[in-house]
C-alpha cells in the first residue's frame, strides 16, 4: 500500500502513478478531442440500463451519450420512459453540486417529459435520480480546453493475451445463466443456474430439457433489467452421500419486512429426491438465511464451499449507489455517508459470510465456526468473515485454498481481491485502490484513511485488491507533477524485449488509423470501436467485472497458472470481454497491492508462448529467483475464436464463469441486458490449428507486434 510519511492516508498522487506504470506495460492514448456542439433540441429514451440517445444523429443509439453544448445556449430536452421504472433528469457539477433538476418522476412506459435548460459553466454530468449510476452521462462544452495535463495523461492498457477457442456446449432453454457448478460425485454433470429460476444439468449427452429444480414461482417479478433472481449454487462437500445443495435467490418481500424495501435475500438448502441424486426435491427447502434487501441491485449471490467444508456466502452492499440511502447504515468514516460495506454490527450486507451448514445454533439453522474473526468481539455479527465489499460477483478457491473474489465497482474501478479472514477490502472508503467520496463519486479525493480507527475492530488495515482496471482510459486524471518518468508518456511507446510497439497517429487530438487483426481478417472492427490484435487500445475497457477461476485444466497450456475472469459488457450496450491475469510467484503470502512497486520492472513477452507478464522478475546470470511481488497483477485480454466469438471477444454478455471437474473453464453468456435473452454456455478450448492455444498476433518472422490505435465510441 502506498502511504504518505505520516502513515495515515493514501495519497492520490501516488495511487495515480499506476497510469504511468501501465503506459510502460503497453500503450497510452491521448484524451479524445471535444466534439461539435449539439443542436438545441435533444431527445432521449430512458431505461434502467442507461439513457439512450435518439436525436440528433450524433447521439442516436448511444448509451449515456456525451452532450457537447455551447455555454449560454438554451436547450430543449424530450425523453420517453422505455421500461416503466421511475426516472427523472438532473444536471450536476463534477463535484456533485446540483445545477438543474430534479424534474418530476416519470414511471409509465411511453410517457414523455419535456423541459428546457440553459447550458452554464460547471455543468459536468446528467443523470437519473433513482438510477444515478447506470443512467449517467457526461456534459462537455464546444471548444472547451481540457484541464491542465488532461490531454497528455496516459491511460491504462490491457495487453494482448493468448488466442483461445470458444466452443458452445449448451443453449436450449437457458435465458441468463448465472453459475456453472460441479458436485464432487464423479457423475460428469455440470449444473447451470438460470436467473429465471431453473437449474439445468449438462451431461455427456448435452443439456437435459427438464430442469433439475425449478423455483421460478418463488422469485420476485422481474423488471426489464434486473439483478435479482436465482444467483448462485453450491454442492455440499458430501453431496454424493447426502444429496444436499444450497442456492441463493431473490424472493418477494415478506410481510414483517419494511414496506419500502425491495425483496428478500434467501439462502436455502435443498435435497435430491432419491439416493441417485438425479433430480431435486422441490419440497425439501430449508431456508438458512433470509433478510430484507433494500434495493433491487447489489445482491451478490456467490456461493462456495471452502477447503474447511464451511459455506462462504457473498452479499452486496444493499444497492442503489455510493452505499448510502435507504437501508444503508452509518459507519466510522465521517467523510462519507453510509455504509454497509464498513459495518459489521447492524447487518450482513457488503460482506463475505462463513457458516457451518452441518450445525445449528440456538437462534439460527446453521452454526458459526469458532475461528470466524468476530466471534469474540461483542456487538458484531458472528457470520462475518470479510467485509468492505460493494457487490461480490464471482468468487472461487484456488487449488491451495486461497479465496479470490471479484468486486463490482461503481463509476471508476473494477477489482479482484485476495480474501483473508477478517480482511477489510475498503468499500466505501475506497473504490479499488482509489479514495472514494460519496459527494464526488467520479472524482477521487486526494486522501483517505488506510486503516480504521483503533476503536473500530482494533484499527484494521484497509486492504487493496490484487488486480484492478478502470472502466475506460483516462477516466481519472493524474496531477501535472505525477509523471514520475512516465506519467506524461506520448502515444508512441516502444517496449523492447519482444513487446508491443504502438504507433499512434494523432490528427487534431483524435487517434486515427486502421486496425489489423493479426491471424484474422485485416481491418476488422469490434462492436464498439477499432482494435488491433484484440487488445484494449481504445478508451472503453468494461463496466462490471465477472469473477472467474485460476486455471487448473490441462488442455490450454497458455492459460496455465492464469486467473481467468471477464467483464459483463464493454460499455453496457455491447457484449463482454474475457481477460486473464498471471499472479506473481509468492502471491499467496503477499498482502494487498503495493502501488509503489507496480510494474517497476515492465512485463515482458519473453518465455513460453510470448505471454509471460509476471511483474518484478529479477533477471541476471543464472536467473535469480523471483521475490514475492505485492504489486497489482498485470492483465491481458484473451483472444477468442470460434462461432461464439467476434473480434476476439464473446458474442454475448458475460454473466459468469464456471469450472469443470477437469479444471477446464466455461463462459456463461446471454444475448441481451435483460432477463429475456438467449443464454448459452461455452467452453474455453485450444484455438483451432494451435496446440494448447497460441499467442495472439504471432508472426512467422519475429516477436514484435505493431499496433495502430483506433477511435472507440462509448455506444
Amino acid at each position: 500500500m502506498s502511504r504518505n510519511d505520516d502513515n495515515s492516508t493514501i495519497s492520490r498522487r501516488n495511487v495515480l502513478r499506476s497510469s504511468a506504470a501501465l503506459s510502460v506495460a503497453g500503450l497510452a492514448l491521448p484524451g479524445a478531442a471535444q466534439g461539435q456542439a449539439l443542436p438545441s433540441e435533444i431527445r432521449f429514451g430512458g431505461r434502467i440500463s442507461g439513457w439512450v440517445g435518439i436525436a440528433p444523429d450524433a447521439i442516436a443509439d448511444e448509451r449515456n451519450p456525451t452532450l457537447t453544448l455551447v455555454q449560454g445556449e438554451e436547450y430543449t430536452v424530450t425523453w420517453e420512459n422505455l421500461d416503466g421504472a421511475p426516472h427523472n433528469f438532473n444536471i450536476e457539477t463534477e463535484g456533485g453540486e446540483q445545477l438543474f433538476g430534479p424534474t418530476e418522476i416519470v414511471s409509465e412506459v411511453g410517457q414523455t417529459q419535456t423541459f428546457e435548460f440553459t447550458a452554464e459553466e460547471g455543468m459536468a454530468e446528467y443523470y437519473c435520480g433513482p438510477h444515478p449510476v447506470s443512467m449517467r452521462g457526461d456534459i462537455t462544452f464546444a471548444d472547451e480546453a481540457p484541464a491542465d495535463g488532461a490531454a497528455e495523461q496516459p491511460g491504462q492498457y490491457i495487453g494482448v493475451g493468448p488466442t483461445v477457442g470458444l466452443e458452445t456446449v449448451a443453449e436450449g432453454p437457458l435465458t441468463a445463466p448465472t453459475s456453472l457448478t460441479v458436485p464432487d460425485d464423479d457423475s460428469d454433470r455440470r449444473f447451470i443456474t438460470d436467473q429465471t429460476g431453473q437449474i439445468y444439468v449438462h451431461g455427456p449427452d448435452g443439456l437435459q430439457e427438464e430442469p433439475f429444480l425449478d423455483i421460478s414461482d418463488r422469485l420476485v417479478e422481474f423488471m426489464e433489467f434486473d439483478e435479482r433472481g436465482l444467483l448462485g449454487l453450491a454442492f455440499h462437500p458430501n453431496f454424493a452421500e447426502n444429496g444436499r445443495f444450497y442456492i441463493r435467490y431473490s424472493a418477494p418481500l415478506q410481510d414483517d419486512m419494511p414496506d419500502d424495501y425491495d425483496h428478500t435475500f434467501v439462502l436455502a438448502e435443498y435435497r435430491t429426491a432419491s439416493d441417485a441424486n438425479e433430480t431435486a426435491d422441490p419440497e425439501s427447502e430449508r431456508r438458512l438465511l433470509e433478510f430484507a434487501q433494500p434495493q433491487f441491485n447489489h445482491n451478490s449471490g456467490s456461493l462456495a464451499f471452502g477447503p474447511d467444508d464451511y459455506l462462504y456466502v457473498g452479499t452486496g452492499d444493499g444497492g442503489a449507489a455510493n452505499d448510502v440511502g435507504l437501508g444503508h447504515v452509518s459507519d466510522w468514516y465521517e467523510d462519507n455517508e453510509g455504509g454497509n460495506g464498513q459495518d459489521t454490527e447492524e447487518n450482513l450486507l457488503g460482506s463475505i459470510l462463513r457458516i457451518d451448514v452441518d450445525a445449528q445454533s440456538e437462534d439460527q439453522p446453521y452454526g458459526i465456526p469458532d475461528d470466524n474473526p468476530l466471534v469474540d468481539m461483542e456487538g458484531h455479527l458472528d457470520e462475518q468473515y470479510a467485509w468492505g465489499f460493494r457487490n461480490v460477483w464471482g468468487m472461487s478457491f484456488t487449488p491451495d485454498g486461497e479465496l479470490l473474489a471479484a468486486d463490482v465497482g461503481q463509476n471508476l474501478i473494477e477489482s479482484v481481491n485476495h480474501v483473508r479472514s477478517g480482511g477489510n477490502y475498503s468499500w466505501n472508503v475506497k473504490e479499488g485502490t482509489y479514495c472514494f467520496s460519496t459527494e464526488t463519486p467520479r472524482t477521487p479525493p486526494d486522501e483517505c484513511p488506510d486503516t480504521t480507527p483503533d476503536d473500530v475492530r482494533g484499527g484494521e488495515e484497509l486492504l487493496d485488491p490484487v488486480l484492478e482496471y478502470p472502466h475506460r482510459l483516462g477516466i481519472i486524471q493524474s496531477p501535472p507533477d505525477a509523471s514520475d518518468d512516465g506519467g506524461n508518456m506520448t502515444a508512441n511507446a516502444t517496449d523492447d524485449g519482444g513487446n508491443t510497439t504502438g504507433n499512434m497517429t494523432d490528427t487534431g487530438g483524435v487517434p486515427t488509423g486502421n486496425a489489423t487483426e493479426n491471424g484474422d481478417t485485416a481491418g476488422k472492427t469490434a462492436a464498439s470501436g477499432t482494435r488491433q490484435n484484440g487488445g484494449v487500445v481504445s478508451d472503453q475497457i468494461g463496466v462490471s467485472i465477472t469473477g472467474g477461476y485460476l486455471y487448473e485444466g490441462g488442455a490450454i497450456s497458455e492459460l496455465e497458472g492464469a486467473y481467468v475472469f471477464g467483464d459483463w459488457s464493454l460499455d453496457g450496450e455491447n457484449p463482454g470481454t474475457v481477460f486473464l491475469s498471471r499472479p506473481p510467484e509468492g502471491w499467496q503470502e503477499a498482502g494487498g497491492g503495493d502501488l509503489e512497486d507496480l510494474f517497476l520492472d515492465p512485463p515482458t513477452d519473453e518465455g513460453e508462448g510470448g505471454n509471460e507478464t509476471g511483474g518484478n522478475e529479477t533477471e541476471g546470470d543464472g536467473g535469480a529467483a523471483q521475490e514475492p511481488q505485492t504489486g497489482l497483477w498485470p492483465i491481458q485480454q484473451i483472444q477468442l475464436r470460434g462461432e461464439a466469438a467476434q473480434d476476439g471477444r464473446p458474442s454475448g454478455f458475460v454473466y459468469a464463469f464456471g469450472e469443470g471437474a477437469d479444471g477446464e473453464i466455461y463462459v456463461l453468456t446471454t444475448t441481451t441486458r435483460t432477463v429475456e435473452g438467449d443464454g448459452a454456455v461455452h467452453q474455453l478450448v485450444p484455438a483451432e490449428g494451435e496446440e494448447g492455444g497460441g499467442a495472439a498476433g504471432d508472426t512467422a518472422g519475429g516477436g514484435n507486434e505493431t499496433e495502430t490505435g483506433g477511435n472507440e465510441t462509448d455506444g
